[in-house]
């Protein structure tokens, strides 16, 4: 199997995904009801639905209150809550200013547009990227339900970004990079829409060591944020690579697989490894990352 065609399957897998979630969880028609999805959501509780499933699994009810404050999340309807997919919470390490573009890779159904979307105020504009149709139509009809003016839900791949250069003041992310094929690709693409001395915030996926071959080839493993997921001396790297400079990693936390429900859909995979959901216990964490882009 070529390079080419791997990443074309990747992405496939990640957008049939994603679109599925939206489906079932905003527009809720089709039928897509009552199918396993794999979703990439923040640190979870025992007996939650894991963050980082490498298989299908039920969606968790409701992650946001693990990642936003109470603060954050009121005034915001039950249809963008309960879509809050992310590992983190990018908006309160990016310092955003009033008056300034924001760009949001893979903004989904729409959360983390809508709380930059409160900090730039009506003078700044919010910019919503995502490669999934259905997320696109969900987060549109959040911004409507809302009624915010300053956010713009555009369709597009974040290794092409279809943005003039040197046009947003911040790029955030929210558990998509790890997502993509070419990390490459996709940090070149941030530095280059940043104004110079802009600001990356994410918050993504890394690894401590390397996972199983049989979960690094799972397309579940991939659209549930793991086995996309680099070393992160490597993700690190790559963004240093791409022309960042003063990056730091915020925080960082671990997920324990065995603590999850989704202890035998792990052991499922590790069939015939010899290995444990246990031995994989403190190889996945979810970071936030700040860096600057050379002035």
């Amino acid at each position: 199997m070529s390079e080419m065609v791997r990443d074309e399957q990747i992405k496939e897998a990640v957008r049939e995904n994603y679109g599925e979630i939206a489906r079932r969880r905003g527009l809720r028609t089709g039928p897509s009801a009552g199918r396993a999805v794999t979703a990439c959501c923040g640190p979870q509780e025992p007996e939650a639905s894991s963050c980082c499933s490498p298989a299908p699994v039920e969606l968790s009810e409701d992650t946001a209150g693990r990642l936003y404050s109470d603060q954050e999340l009121d005034g915001l309807p039950e249809s963008v809550t309960e879509m809050s997919l992310g590992c983190g919470n990018p908006t309160a390490i990016a310092a955003l200013q009033p008056g300034e573009v924001v760009l949001d890779l893979g903004s989904g159904g729409g959360i983390d547009c809508f709380l930059a979307a409160r900090q730039v105020g009506p003078e700044g504009r919010v910019i919503g990227l995502d490669m999934t149709t259905d997320m696109i139509k969900l987060a549109r009809r959040n911004a409507k339900k809302i009624g915010v003016t300053n956010v713009d839900f555009r369709y597009g791949e974040m290794e092409e970004m279809p943005l003039p250069g040197e046009s947003v003041d911040v790029v955030i992310s929210n558990c998509v990079i790890n997502l993509s094929p070419d990390k490459d690709a996709v940090f070149g693409e941030v530095s280059r829409v940043l104004r110079p001395g802009g600001r990356m915030s994410v918050s993504d996926i890394v690894l401590n060591g390397e996972l199983p071959r049989p979960i690094m080839d799972s397309l579940h493993a991939w659209a549930g944020c793991i086995a996309g997921a680099l070393d992160e001396t490597d993700y690190l790297a790559k963004i240093g690579a791409a022309g960042f400079e003063a990056i730091q990693v915020e925080s960082k936390d671990y997920l324990r697989f065995s603590e999850t429900a989704d202890a035998a859909d792990v052991q499922s995979l590790l069939q015939g490894t010899g290995l444990r959901p246990s031995d994989l216990d403190d190889k996945v964490a979810s970071i936030k990352v700040r860096a600057h882009k050379s002035a």
